[in-house]
């Protein structure tokens, strides 16, 4: 994703604004959450709108309205102790100004509501960010400790997966749990997929060779761990990764095996 050019595609200003649909505001807080660039931009520009409300404020323009109302009612002379005489009846000046006076605090409410709104935005963008975050680090630790009790478990099986071919340089690690017929499958060793390519993870026995799909690794680029766990309740003799159109295949294709693995007898 060219994160520049979305960020400078107007969106986000459209986002802060209010004027997307319910499924735009959902895909653009999605992006916030993935990318921190895209959020630290919101935050900006949600920054720039307070501050430009703020500079437009009708306090800072007191003085020039109260100059204009004296212009018109004919207090202009210089002479602070000398009242000139109306030019047109009492009632008139009373209602043209108390006009500018309503529709200065009309303004000014207008504008203090907006910037509450925009403040209480920014407040609960903030909340929900934080509280997602939270969320994470306890998947992330659970993950964690999940991984270690796995690791130090002497009855998981762990079968390393060696890069094949064109793919010499990757590699891979499955950590079988055949009680409870799942595996833990480290991917740290491969690449991203390219654009509408998945990575699809193979049971193999091998007199016949016969494989069976454990599944597509659909999140393999937004999951910063690279660990998957995977359902297995095959009688497995080896395991196999290989690049595959997005959805799977039923077949491995064998050009792209990427790595492969024996689950050693002994």
């Amino acid at each position: 994703m060219d994160i520049q050019a979305y960020i400078e595609s107007g969106i986000l200003e459209l986002y802060v604004a209010g004027a997307l649909s319910e499924k735009e505001n959902k895909e653009v807080y999605n992006l916030m959450l993935q990318y921190p660039e895209i959020l630290q931009e919101v935050l900006e520009i949600e920054a720039a709108i307070i501050k430009l409300t703020a500079s437009v404020s009708p306090v800072k323009h007191n003085d020039k309205i109260l100059q204009a109302v004296k212009a018109h009612l004919g207090l202009t002379g210089t002479n602070s102790n000398v009242i000139p005489m109306p030019k047109y009846n009492w009632v008139t000046y009373t209602g043209w100004a108390a006009s500018v006076l309503l529709a200065i605090g009309l303004f000014w409410t207008t504008t203090q509501n907006n910037q509450l709104k925009t403040d209480i935005q920014i407040v609960k963008t903030q909340q929900e960010l934080l509280e997602t975050q939270i969320a994470n680090a306890k998947s992330n630790l659970e993950e964690a400790n999940t991984l270690i009790s796995v690791l130090r478990d002497n009855n998981i099986t762990k079968i390393p997966l060696a890069g094949q071919g064109n793919f010499s340089s990757t590699y891979a690690n499955v950590y079988w749990d055949k009680q409870q017929q799942r595996i833990y499958l480290d991917a740290e060793g491969l690449p991203e997929p390219p654009e509408g390519k998945v990575y699809q993870v193979w049971s193999l026995t091998l007199n016949p060779l016969t494989p069976t799909s454990l599944g597509t690794i659909d999140n393999f680029i937004t999951d910063d761990n690279k660990i998957f766990e995977i359902e297995n309740a095959n009688a497995s003799e080896a395991f196999g990764i290989t690049l595959e159109p997005a959805g799977g295949s039923e077949t491995p294709t064998m050009e792209f095996l990427y790595t492969l693995g024996v689950v050693n007898a002994g």
